[in-house]
């Protein structure tokens, strides 16, 4: 379970540095992108048993900014009209 939340971790990590700078969520996706690369390098030196909730937590954290911030985006349709 780990390694598939370390891969998920570094999407993740990639996923919120494409936010758009202007986003209030870009600013909290600044601050979690953080936490989770402190994470993994925690989990690469092997330093915290632990780690895995911490992790879990993250990520549930990094979808729900990215969640909210894809709700910011305007609709394509409703631009047109």
């Amino acid at each position: 379970m780990i390694d598939q939340n370390v891969k998920l971790a570094k999407s993740l990590v990639f996923m919120l540095e494409r936010l758009s700078v202007d986003s209030y969520w870009a600013h909290q996706a600044s601050g979690l992108r953080g936490a989770l690369l402190r994470c993994l390098d925690e989990i690469e030196r092997g330093s915290n048993k632990d780690i895995n909730s911490h992790l879990e937590e993250l990520l549930r954290k990094g979808f729900d900014i990215l969640e909210r911030a894809a709700k910011e985006i305007p609709d394509n349709d409703q631009r047109a009209r």
